[in-house]
């Protein structure tokens, strides 16, 4: 196997390429935006933005970005997240609640994306903002950036329900 082309521990998705002009002196100067996200299914998660005049160089640099970017969300049990949290960055509304295992992702196109990257495998979700995919994407990450882990009564639970 050629080393360039080798699996990561990384899962990389590509959320949004588009394409952006700039108006200069000797004519149209084009290039292309891209939104990566990149999460190693264990907890971890980062988005990243690059700009390049090919898709390829883009992407390559947005991974970048998003690789030394990376947040730790909490998760219970290795599969949803603590608590239910509503956001608001920008016009992008983005609500997320915990579910119970079996449940699956439950997500529009931005949302899931981030949220499978991060590993959470059961989790119900809601776009309420804008339909732009960037700020939903950012407006996601935001929110399991804010989650806390919640103590004491969740652990007491889950070990009553492991001894039964």
């Amino acid at each position: 196997m050629h080393p360039e082309y080798q699996q990561s521990e990384y899962l990389e998705k590509v959320v949004q390429v588009n394409r952006v002009s700039k108006k200069t002196k000797g004519g149209d100067k084009r290039s292309l935006s891209v939104i990566v996200v990149v999460g190693d299914r264990k907890g971890k998660v980062g988005v990243g933005l690059g700009k390049a005049a090919d898709v390829q160089s883009a992407v390559k640099k947005a991974t970048s970005y998003a690789k030394k970017h990376l947040i730790t969300v909490p998760m219970v049990d290795e599969r949803t997240i603590p608590h239910e949290i509503n956001i608001k960055l920008g016009a992008a509304r983005v609500m997320l609640k915990p579910a119970k295992a079996g449940t699956g992702i439950i997500a529009g196109g931005a949302v899931r994306v981030v949220v499978e990257a991060a590993g959470i495998s059961d989790i119900v979700s809601k776009i309420l903002g804008t339909k732009n995919q960037a700020s939903n994407v950012y407006a996601t990450l935001e929110a399991l950036s804010r989650l806390h882990q919640v103590k004491e009564k969740h652990e007491k639970t889950s070990e009553k329900k492991a001894k039964e």
